[in-house]
C-alpha cells in the first residue's frame, strides 16, 4: 500500500508540475533569462503539488444506491431451502443496483471475518475426527481465495468493501445441552451459553456456527425447508451473528449435492458447502438489511445449489474448490458486478488511478 501510495503521489507530482510549468511559459525561459532558477522551479512545482487532489485510496468504489428495506420482502436469513424445493433468485431479476441485488442500509462485516465452531452433539470417533478436520480446513483456508473474493464486490454507503480475509478463531464442544431436538431459540441459546460461560471470545467480526451431529434436528424445517441458516441476536448487549449447520446425511436428497463422497465423510461434504454458503451472507447480510435482491434473496441465494465447472476425483466424487490441499464441491456465490452472476470465483479486474478517482466523485 505504501508503494501504490508513493507512485500515486509521484505521478501527481509530475503532473501539477508540468501544469504550472505551461502556465509559466510565457515568463521562463529553459535558458533561465526569466530570473527563475532551476532550484527556484523544483520549489514553485513543489507548491503546486500541494494544491492537487490528495492520492486515491485503492480499493474505492462509488456511494451505492440505497434501496428502502420496504421495497419487497426481507430475508429471514433461510432463503437457501433444500434442493428439491428453494426459491429461484437467480439472475433473470434486476435490481435497482444493475446487478440484480440491491443495498437496503444494513452494516456487513468490514475488515475480515472471524470463524468459530461449536461441535453440538456426539462428534466422537474416527467419523468424527475426519469430519472435523475437513470443516476446521475450510474455514482455515477460504479466506484469501479466488471464492470467497466474490464477497469484495460488497459495499457499504460509505464505499467500504468487505475484505477477502477470513480467520478461523477456535471452537468449543455443546454436549446436548438443549437435547437432540433444537428450536431457532435453543441455536441462540447455544452460542450465548458458549460466549456467556467464557468457551468463546465475544467479537465483532465474528460468526458462530452451530454444527449439529447426526442425532440432532432443528423443529423449524431442517430437510424440509432449509439445510442451515443465519441470523443475528442481541447477547450481553452485543449484536451476535451466529448460524445452524445440520448434518446432511440425515437428508442426503434435500442437503447433499452427491452420494459419492469427496473426503471420507458424506456429512461433511454437505456441511461445507452450506457453511460457505451461510458465511457469505452472514458476511454481507450480517443484521438481514443490508445487500439482498427484490424478491428477498441473499447473495448466496442467488446461487443456490449451482456449482459451475466440476472435476471429479479418483473415486468419482465431483468437486469444484480445493482448499488448503482438500477438494470441496461448494456451491457458487453472486457477483455484485458487471450486472451480476454466479461464480465460482472472482478476480477483481485492474483499475487505474484515473477511473478510480473518476468513480469516487
Amino acid at each position: 500500500m505504501k508503494k501504490t501510495t508513493g507512485m500515486l503521489s509521484a505521478a501527481l507530482l509530475f503532473v501539477a508540475a508540468g501544469a504550472w510549468a505551461q502556465g509559466r511559459a510565457q515568463a521562463v525561459n529553459f535558458d533561465g533569462s526569466g530570473g527563475l532558477s532551476a532550484n527556484g522551479i523544483v520549489q514553485e512545482a513543489r507548491a503546486a503539488a500541494k494544491t492537487a487532489p490528495a492520492p486515491v485510496p485503492f480499493p474505492v468504489r462509488p456511494k451505492v444506491r440505497v434501496v428502502s428495506p420496504a421495497f419487497g420482502p426481507r430475508p429471514n436469513g433461510k432463503g437457501i431451502g433444500t434442493m428439491s424445493h428453494h426459491p429461484f433468485f437467480g439472475e433473470s431479476f434486476s435490481g435497482a443496483s444493475g446487478n440484480g441485488i440491491d443495498y437496503h442500509g444494513g452494516p456487513l462485516i468490514l475488515g475480515g471475518v472471524d470463524v468459530y465452531y461449536i461441535w453440538y452433539g456426539n462428534w466422537s470417533g474416527k467419523a468424527g475426527a475426519l469430519a472435523k478436520r475437513v470443516l476446521t480446513n475450510l474455514v482455515s483456508h477460504i479466506g484469501g481465495s479466488p471464492y470467497f473474493n466474490i464477497n469484495t464486490t460488497y459495499y457499504d454507503g460509505n464505499g467500504a468493501a468487505v475484505t477477502n480475509k477470513v480467520t478461523y478463531k477456535g471452537s468449543t464442544s455443546d454436549n446436548y445441552s438443549h437435547k437432540t431436538a433444537l428450536s431457532d431459540q435453543d441455536i441462540a441459546s447455544i452460542v450465548a451459553g458458549a460466549l456467556g460461560k467464557g468457551k468463546l471470545p465475544m467479537d465483532s467480526h465474528g460468526i458462530y456456527f452451530v454444527l449439529t451431529s447426526s442425532d440432532v434436528t432443528e423443529t423449524s424445517g431442517f430437510c424440509s425447508q432449509y439445510c442451515g441458516w443465519h441470523d443475528h441476536g442481541a447477547i450481553a448487549g452485543q449484536d451476535v451473528k451466529y448460524a445452524f449447520i445440520g448434518d446432511p446425511d440425515q437428508c442426503p436428497d434435500a442437503c447433499n449435492a452427491q452420494t459419492a463422497t469427496i473426503s471420507g465423510s458424506t456429512a461433511a461434504d454437505g456441511m461445507a458447502s452450506i457453511i460457505s454458503h451461510e458465511m457469505e451472507e452472514a458476511t454481507t447480510d450480517p443484521d438481514l438489511n443490508a445487500w439482498y435482491s427484490q424478491q428477498g434473496g441473499e447473495n448466496a441465494d442467488m446461487c443456490a445449489w449451482t456449482f459451475g465447472t466440476e472435476q471429479k476425483t479418483s473415486s468419482g466424487a465431483q468437486y469444484n474448490t480445493t482448499l488448503g490441499g482438500m477438494n470441496y464441491l461448494i456451491q457458487q456465490n453472486w457477483v455484485n458486478a458487471k450486472g451480476g452472476y454466479c461464480a465460482q470465483s472472482y478476480k477483481a479486474p485492474a483499475v487505474s488511478p484515473a477511473s478510480l478517482a473518476s468513480s469516487a466523485r
